[in-house]
């Protein structure tokens, strides 16, 4: 028997076989859930709870609905617990009136579970997936991306790494290793391969980012700050110790180079 607490260990609904949970996601890069709940855009966040698309209902009159959203590859923060209250026959659009269930309002932006999810259904009936789902962290305060997801989940935003990146937890773990770093525009897809390993390493070179936008780099130096603040998402390929020779990070990097063909088609110079 598994010792880990699952979510309806800790809800305790009670018609499970008339409840669905949403697993909200980024897509196509246009919608990211995480990013608007942590922008306070929680209205935004609810048409899309409550969205049906062009030929298929999401719901009844009288469901329950779980909201989830993805912070990395399995774990997921609840956001909002409601219940369908009219069905308005929209399609394309949001298709129903709902009321928020108070009781699980405590919960909502710092109920954190983890969710291994296969399919790529947004929507899923609550019996088929909630034994599933196992409580990760009870934050104790709102989410605010103040956790550090490991060295191998970061893909973030300019935004918000220009919020995390005076968190203590993401400070610590930034200054403590050297590294190879990717840079991609999403606007385009074109990248920029970088390196981390002088004092504070990671986090000096990032700040520096925050700072300037383009980092000192010269082909990103030509974009403006509206564009890399808009459309950059910083990610880690190679993680080393501190003590690793700097020849090894810079030899790193110029394989990645060459892996990823940033020189040829992205925005590395040399």
């Amino acid at each position: 028997m598994s010792n880990h607490i699952l979510l309806n260990d800790l809800l305790n609904l009670e018609d499970i076989n008339n409840t669905k949970i949403r697993f909200n996601m980024m897509f196509e890069g246009n919608w990211n859930p995480i990013e608007l709940f942590q922008n306070g855009n929680i209205q935004t966040m609810l048409d899309g709870q409550y969205w049906n698309y062009e030929k298929t209902k999401s719901y009844k009159e009288g469901q329950i609905t779980l909201g989830f959203v993805k912070i990395n590859t399995d774990l997921w923060l609840l956001f909002h617990v409601g219940r369908i209250t009219q069905d308005l026959n929209i399609f394309n659009g949001v298709g129903y009136t709902f009321e928020n269930l108070d009781q699980y309002t405590k919960f909502c932006g710092r109920l954190i579970i983890r969710y291994k999810n296969k399919s790529t259904n947004l929507i899923r009936l609550a019996n088929s997936v909630i034994n599933q789902c196992e409580v990760y962290q009870i934050l104790p305060d709102v989410f605010d991306q103040d956790i550090f997801p490991g060295y191998e989940n970061v893909n973030i935003s300019w935004k918000d790494l220009q919020r995390v990146i005076t968190k203590e937890a993401w400070k610590t773990a930034l200054k403590n290793q050297k590294a190879v770093y990717l840079l991609t525009d999403k606007s385009n897809g074109k990248q920029y391969v970088g390196s981390a390993y002088a004092e504070n390493m990671l986090l000096n070179r990032w700040q520096n980012y925050i700072i300037t936008r383009h980092g000192g780099n010269d082909q990103l130096k030509k974009l403006t700050n509206e564009h890399i603040e808009n459309h950059f998402y910083f990610s880690i390929l190679d993680i080393f110790k501190a003590k690793t020779d700097d020849h090894i990070i810079l030899t790193r990097e110029s394989w990645w180079k060459e892996t990823l063909l940033t020189r040829r088609f992205g925005y590395n110079s040399n």
